[in-house]
């Protein structure tokens, strides 16, 4: 029997918490109240359009009450945009971001409060929401998934503290998170290659650029099949083919407990596998890989043989005023016994110090030894001043930047001019700042495009004239050149010199192999893509550019694994499924892409792969019909992609025409036009050599006379 006074009732519960308010206190007592006021006043407006009930605030966070697991979800989104919206228009140290849980469960209502599970489980779902971002149980999503016009990502299984059993938990993928399902692609690539840390973010742009941009809508799901790069792993012992001198740097965890002083551990972490890239002979995993392990609950032999090394570096860093303390331990990944492990308590101002040892330790360890010093130098992303805290701020620019949203980059941006104000001969901190304005820019259009562009250009420049021998840099003006310019040459060009300055960083290496495949050549950029993965295994997207240049040299079933070798990694998002599509409707097997097609998330890609597919079927009403719908959505944005279907329709002069339509319209993906899956079948015809020549790519007779590189 209940107690007197005390109800029982199945409720949605949500929690908020504000990311960073316990640090902004400490700070700036004054400025953290002023936005926890705003912040109230905000969310306060919001919850009774959805029903809500405010049951009490605990701090910076909120417990809600709602009648449905839908009203909760909807007030959930509408208060994140609101604070996007909000947050656009003000500099970074005024953003509101928050977290959001939510839990539909029995809670009991006592005294004016609200206990039970559904108030546990939601309490310990809101961390795990990134910020800005939603987390829900699988209950809540159950019954949102088909009454939102949002997509869910699962996450691992996760076990909640004093929670019984693992928990199916999901992440609401917001849509103001891309501008539209062309920039979802570009998305793909960006979180797939990852920043390596030396600054080298503008690296990743080309791989944005180059497959993503024309292959948004290709790729989906079926079986999973033979993986294309594997190392298979008997019982008792190291996995086969795993070389002795290999090593993945987990994430080291961030022992200080304040969350939002993450980005220097990862900071941390990524300076140490970008130092260890250096050694001869040594084969260092990637950081996209390699931090997909963070907070793993697989043992040292099973993320040994997942990353395919010997040795994982491991440990934890404290930073607390003027010291830091670091904890290091090299382990055996087969057996986990540790080789080598120190505990290191310096000074704050000894940091650069500090990670040199950590780096010689473990390379000795390993005995290898540092490939080209001068060479190192010349790519560090450290301050030449050795001003630490022009130093802090340029990693948190780069923790802002990887995360890829028209938000994060503001704040990227705000972050790395407060490294060059402190340093105004930070190279590093320069390009990176290209590099952001150069996406920020591409978020935008006319007057404000072409503005935030020309400080784009100002910045690299300023990084090539400080240190003309660094890779960064010609890595962002190469992007620059593609995004703002449409100089597809020039870009190529600086990729083959930031390659050159920078042999070492797989994302310039597959950026490069990429713009060949666009120069003409996609079957000279499958090798280098295998070997990236090699030593990235765990990056889908870099399955995903696989797929695209397997599937422009003419091996279907080979793509088709790359993007199983993807969809097993990332899971069957509407990029997978497009290109499985498209590789369906170059076999010419018409119900095998029209249910591929019909799998993929409303909207543009949808309408596109449905379009295409219905080009190789036998209703010639449902191919008019679905060529219609494209034109009358997507004619002024995507004249690209309708000359892909009339390509598939066998109509060449129009798709001339819509090629023209794309080029006057500025659309930068005509720079795939070699690669892409349906257009190379009119390379004969002069009208394709003639549009190569105004855009600037090389005509076929070109192709087949020039080199492959």
């Amino acid at each position: 029997m209940s107690n007197a006074g005390e109800q029982r009732k199945l409720a949605a519960i949500m929690f908020t918490d504000m990311v960073g308010y316990s640090a902004l206190s400490q700070r700036d007592d004054k400025l953290a109240l002023e936005l926890l006021e705003e912040h109230r006043e905000l969310l306060r407006e919001i919850f009774p359009r959805f029903n809500g009930t405010e049951i009490k605030t605990i701090g910076d966070a909120f417990l809600i009450e709602f009648n449905s697991a839908l009203e909760a979800a909807q007030c959930a989104i509408e208060i994140q945009r609101t604070l996007a919206k909000r947050n656009h228009d003000v500099t970074a140290d005024r953003c509101i971001e928050l977290k959001i849980g939510i839990h539909i469960g029995d809670v009991v209502h006592r005294g004016g409060d609200v206990y039970g599970d559904g108030v546990n489980i939601a309490s310990r779902i809101e961390p795990l929401a990134s910020a800005g971002g939603i987390c829900v149980s699988m209950d809540v999503e159950r019954q949102i998934r088909n009454a939102v016009e949002t997509r869910f990502e699962k996450l691992a299984p996760t076990e909640l503290k004093n929670i019984s059993v693992p928990m199916e938990l999901f992440r609401i993928v917001l849509p103001w998170e891309r501008r539209s399902e062309v920039r979802d692609q570009k998305s793909e690539i960006r979180k797939s290659s990852t920043i390596s840390k030396s600054g080298k973010s503008a690296l990743i742009g080309a791989l944005v650029l180059l497959v993503i941009i024309g292959f948004g809508w290709w790729w989906t799901t079926l079986p999973h099949k033979n993986p294309v790069v594997a190392s298979p792993s008997p019982e008792g012992g190291r996995p086969q083919n795993i070389p002795d001198e290999s090593i993945a740097v987990l994430p080291l965890t961030n022992e200080g407990g304040a969350k939002d002083e993450q980005y220097f551990s990862d900071g941390l972490s990524e300076d140490l596998i970008t130092a260890l890239s250096q050694f001869a002979g040594l084969k260092v995993i990637g950081r996209n890989s390699s931090f997909q392990f963070r907070d793993s609950k697989d043992d040292s032999k099973t993320i040994g043989a997942k990353l395919g090394v010997a040795h994982l570096l491991e440990g934890s860093v404290r930073r607390a005023a003027d010291a830091v303390r670091i904890s290091a331990e090299l382990v055996n990944a087969a057996d986990g016994t540790t080789l080598w492990s120190q505990h290191y308590d310096r000074p704050y101002k000894d940091l650069f110090k500090l990670q040199d040892d950590i780096t010689t330790a473990v390379a000795n360890a390993l005995r290898t030894k540092l490939l080209n010093p001068s060479e190192a130098a010349a790519q560090s992303d450290r301050p030449p001043s050795g001003n630490l805290a022009a130093y802090n701020a340029y990693l948190q620019g780069q923790f802002y930047h990887q995360r890829n949203t028209e938000a994060d980059y503001r704040k990227a941006i705000d972050f790395y001019q407060a490294a060059v104000s402190l340093d105004p001969r930070y190279a590093q901190a320069y390009a990176g700042m290209g590099y952001a304005q150069t996406f920020y820019g591409d978020y935008s259009s006319g007057a404000q495009a072409q503005q935030t562009f020309a400080m784009a250009r100002t910045c690299i420049n300023t990084a090539l004239t400080l240190n003309p021998n660094l890779g960064a840099a010609h890595g962002a003006h190469a992007l620059l050149l593609a995004f703002a310019d449409l100089d597809f040459a020039g870009a190529k060009t600086e990729f083959e010199r930031a390659v050159q300055l920078a042999p070492n960083d797989l994302n310039l290496v597959a950026s490069l192999a990429q713009m060949r495949a666009a120069f003409g050549h996609p079957e000279a950029a499958v090798e280098p893509i295998r070997q990236a993965l090699v030593t990235d295994p765990r990056n889908a997207g870099w399955y995903g550019l696989l797929a695209a240049d397997l599937t422009a040299s003419g091996h279907l079933d080979e793509a088709e694994q790359a993007v199983h070798e993807q969809i097993a990694l990332e899971g069957p998002e509407q990029g997978p499924k497009g290109k499985l599509c498209a590789i369906e409707v170059l076999r010419g097997n018409a119900a095998a892409a029209l249910e591929t097609a019909e799998q993929i998330t409303p909207g543009q890609a949808r309408d596109f792969a449905l379009a295409n597919a219905r080009q190789i079927g036998n209703d010639q009403a449902a191919s008019d019909g679905a060529l219609k719908t494209v034109i009358d959505k997507y004619a002024e944005t995507d004249a690209y992609s309708i000359a892909r279907v009339y390509a598939l329709r066998k109509e060449p002069d129009k798709a001339f025409e819509w090629l023209d339509r794309a080029w006057v319209n500025r659309e930068n993906k005509v720079c795939v036009l070699y690669y892409d899956p349906f257009l190379p079948r009119y390379k004969s015809d002069p009208r394709f050599a003639a549009f190569c020549r105004k855009i600037g790519l090389p005509t076929p007779a070109e192709v087949a006379a020039g080199p492959k590189s």
